[in-house]
């Protein structure tokens, strides 16, 4: 039987139309689904450019419905639910993303990490903790760490956040022996008021000096716990110990230094202490500490009390004149006590401290915010100081 060229003359062309009109209904159908799911999202950009988040929402839900494997448009739905305070449905949304079997490991972690972010933001804490411990390993480790680290802090757990903060200096994301230092001392303080066991506050606190031999609060902190069991000499060689490692700090204790100074028999050193911290910088604390030293020296209290005007030739201070005016001294003489009550009023709010980070303002130092918890964000300085 003789093959018969024609038909295949004749299938040819039969062949090349039906694949052109393939690809036009292909490219028809193409065009018809760009024309309807990009026009929902642009239609949702353009509600969210000017802030109109509602409609924004349902134009995103709309293009979601109409491509459902589209991820970027989960993503964007689940931050737009996150933004307005809607974390149900936001966690909804990761959820449902990180249970597609198609998506990318990528999209996966991106995915693991808004839905940590969304529980944070719910105030779900132990379920963050759970989705930020299975970022270990990805990209976004180093953020889960500092936010884990953040967690533990505000619930007071010292063991969990030192293990984190060792794992973020490992990595290389900086220097956290200060805040290691203060994790030793907040557990020395529990143990110590909470647990009665001096013996094992004491070997936090030096734990956490040879860990961060600049760090003041383990050695005032130290000296404080010698205090109380009445080791004067030692006590007053940890606060002398400032002056060498943390000579800021020094201010902080100088009407502690005079106390235990005389305690221990170190009144003249503890003086000549008081002088060179004031002679590099110049304190209200420290001016007052040193009233109060010449005055346990015998200097008479009218004499005395001139160091606060010293103080006020060098800088102007209104808690120097307050306490100058308070001087039990000054009664003698006759002082107004309106006049006295008035300007102790004026001084009290300059005589605060205050936080460089959030501005939030205390009567008492703290080495924590109240306000934003950040660490040692607090000068040793009064606000009229600043």
């Amino acid at each position: 039987m003789e093959f018969d060229l024609s038909w295949i003359l004749l299938g040819v062309p039969v062949v090349f139309a039906l694949g052109w009109l393939a690809s036009r209904l292909d490219l028809r159908q193409l065009r018809i689904e760009n024309r309807h799911a990009p026009k929902a999202y642009f239609k949702g950009l353009n509600y969210l450019l000017n802030e109109q988040q509602d409609q924004a929402i349902d134009a995103f839900i709309e293009a979601v419905q109409k491509d459902p494997d589209t991820s970027e448009l989960h993503f964007a739905l689940g931050n737009l639910f996150r933004r307005r305070g809607e974390y149900e449905r936001a966690v909804r949304v990761h959820q449902h993303l990180l249970s597609r079997a198609d998506l990318s490991r990528a999209d996966r972690d991106r995915a693991q990490h808004a839905l940590s972010l969304d529980f944070l933001k719910a105030g779900l804490l132990d379920r963050a903790e759970d989705a930020l411990r299975k970022l270990e390993g990805t990209r976004y480790q180093d953020q889960a760490w500092l936010t884990l680290l953040t967690l533990h802090e505000r619930a007071r757990d010292w063991p969990q956040a030192t293990e984190v903060a060792r794992q973020l200096q490992q990595a290389g994301q900086g220097d956290f022996s200060a805040r290691l230092s203060h994790y030793l001392c907040e557990q020395a303080a529990d143990a110590f008021n909470k647990k009665k066991d001096p013996a094992t506050a004491e070997e936090l606190l030096r734990r956490a000096i040879d860990g961060a031999p600049s760090a003041a609060r383990p050695r005032i902190q130290l000296a404080g716990l010698l205090t109380g069991r009445g080791d004067w000499a030692a006590a007053f060689e940890q606060l002398a110990s400032l002056e060498q490692h943390a000579p800021q700090a020094i201010a902080l204790v100088a009407s502690e230094l005079v106390r235990i100074g005389q305690a221990s028999g170190q009144q003249a050193r503890a003086r000549a202490m008081l002088q060179r911290s004031y002679a590099a910088t110049p304190s209200i604390d420290v001016a007052d500490a040193l009233v109060q030293s010449e005055t346990a020296g015998g200097v008479p209290p009218l004499q005395a009390r001139e160091g606060y005007v010293r103080h006020m030739a060098q800088e102007p201070s209104l808690i120097a004149a307050a306490r100058w005016l308070s001087h039990e001294a000054f009664a003698q003489e006759g002082a107004h006590p309106v006049v006295q009550r008035s300007v102790e009023h004026a001084a009290r709010p300059l005589a605060r401290y205050r936080c460089a980070a959030c501005g939030f303002e205390a009567q008492g130092y703290f080495w924590q915010c109240p306000g934003c918890q950040a660490w040692e964000s607090f000068p040793p300085k009064r606000i009229e100081e600043l």
